[in-house]
């Protein structure tokens, strides 16, 4: 839950998107002061008149931060609006803690706490999960891993984002490795699920009926019962996209080779969300792996031609 007293710390959010808004909303509800900096001048000017204070670089938006949080969509983008030109790293505070949440390698999750070790900052390799709704409640778990130093350092930062915090060790790398593994299990579960649905449809099955039947039965999943709503509702706004499926389930391909073990399971899965991406569908929700199957099926789906 959040915390509810003021705190004295400097915060700035890199990454105003559907998750980052509500972290930062989150941390200036608890009495943090937040500056929030996004590529979209729209995210920016939004925080500023809901929250007070944005700016226009993750450097300005750093300057003197005690504790910066990434929440931008892979490591790339980490290391540019950490180390890159206008980075916050260069305006942080010295001993200041980087609470880095995007879905990444750990092995990027390890260079990214080098480089900021020699720079003189902390890192807190802190991945994410449970999505904008629970970001915006301040109610996320966390799953992080780093030294002892930059946990103390962003405590009070990760109790006001966090319902849930795993402590994953010393070492980062180790959060992200958590992450993987749940990014597998989603990815697979999704795939599973809209692969249900739309065999439901082809049997002629009334589909919420099949939705109902199923939320309470032993086949359900926590990816069933909250990706099918949107395939009921013929909604493809994107909640979470297929492109980020394709990212998160192709490292995990990367890792699984690297560890010469198999994951042929989270392989399908992963081409399935290639074909949704290649079907024109990369930025639309993840649901949209039943629309996928529906083309392939020629069925017709509800809200589609």
């Amino acid at each position: 839950m959040a915390a509810q007293q003021p705190n004295d710390a400097r915060i700035a959010v890199i990454g105003l998107g559907s998750m980052g808004f509500g972290m930062a909303a989150s941390l200036a509800r608890a009495g943090f002061d937040v500056v929030g900096a996004d590529v979209q001048k729209t995210a920016v000017e939004r925080f500023a008149t809901e929250h007070g204070r944005a700016a226009g670089s993750p450097a300005e938006a750093a300057q003197n931060a005690d504790i910066v949080v990434t929440v931008v969509v892979n490591a790339a983008q980490t290391r540019d609006v950490l180390f890159g030109p206008n980075g916050a790293a260069t305006t942080a505070r010295k001993g200041a803690v980087i609470i880095s949440s995007a879905t990444m390698s750990p092995r990027d999750a390890v260079d990214l706490s080098e480089r900021a070790a020699s720079l003189g900052l902390l890192y807190l390799d802190a991945p994410i999960s449970g999505g904008a709704h629970r970001a915006a409640e301040g109610a996320l778990t966390i799953l992080a891993s780093g030294e002892a130093a930059a946990f103390a350092k962003a405590r009070p930062a990760l109790d006001a984002m966090a319902a849930k915090l795993y402590e994953l060790g010393d070492k980062p790398g180790t959060g992200a490795s958590f992450k993987m593994i749940n990014q597998l299990l989603a990815g697979v579960h999704i795939a599973a699920a809209c692969e249900a649905i739309t065999f439901a449809r082809r049997l002629d099955l009334d589909i919420a009926k099949v939705y109902e039947v199923i939320t309470g039965s032993a086949g359900n999943s926590w990816m069933f019962e909250n990706r099918v709503p949107h395939v009921l509702a013929g909604d493809y706004t994107p909640r979470s996209a297929v492109d980020i499926f394709t990212k998160d389930l192709g490292i995990i391909s990367d890792m699984s080779r690297d560890q010469k073990f198999p994951t042929p399971i989270a392989a399908q899965a992963f081409q399935m969300f290639l074909m949704t991406a290649a079907a024109g569908m990369g930025r639309d929700d993840d649901a949209s792996v039943a629309r996928l199957y529906a083309k392939i099926a020629g069925l017709d789906l509800p809200g589609q031609p």
